[in-house]
């Protein structure tokens, strides 16, 4: 069992669906190049396990054919994509776990846990 992406135009993920073994052959064809014909969409493999492609698709990710590799959303204007590890980086370094950034002051804030009244 395998997992594989459709992309739209794109290379945006749509769907994410469970398939054949990656070595399994379909009418000849690789999973990838059978499926993608069935749909008329760009099939990529990807890996629950994180084996290839860096991360699992996920619905909305960006397959990136150069670096091979799926890549989240952009999660803040301001973040720039390490080509090497294929993840989005603050323009500040987070200083802790407890920190969430705010994009309008360009710096992480302490996070604060709401109190009861």
């Amino acid at each position: 069992m395998a997992h594989y992406a459709f992309l739209d135009a794109n290379d945006i993920v749509v769907e994410v669906i469970v398939g054949v073994d990656e070595n399994q052959l379909v009418d000849g064809l690789t999973p990838e190049e059978a499926y993608g014909q069935l749909r008329g969409q760009k099939c990529v493999r990807t890996s629950y396990n994180h084996n290839i492609r860096f991360r699992y698709a996920g619905k909305g990710y960006t397959y990136d054919e150069n670096l091979d590799a799926f890549i989240a959303p952009k999660p803040f204007p301001s973040w720039t994509l390490n080509e090497a590890t294929t993840e989005w980086e603050p323009p500040v370094p987070q200083p802790g776990e407890m920190y969430s950034w705010d994009e309008e002051t360009q710096n992480w804030l302490p996070y604060t846990i709401p109190t009861r009244v």
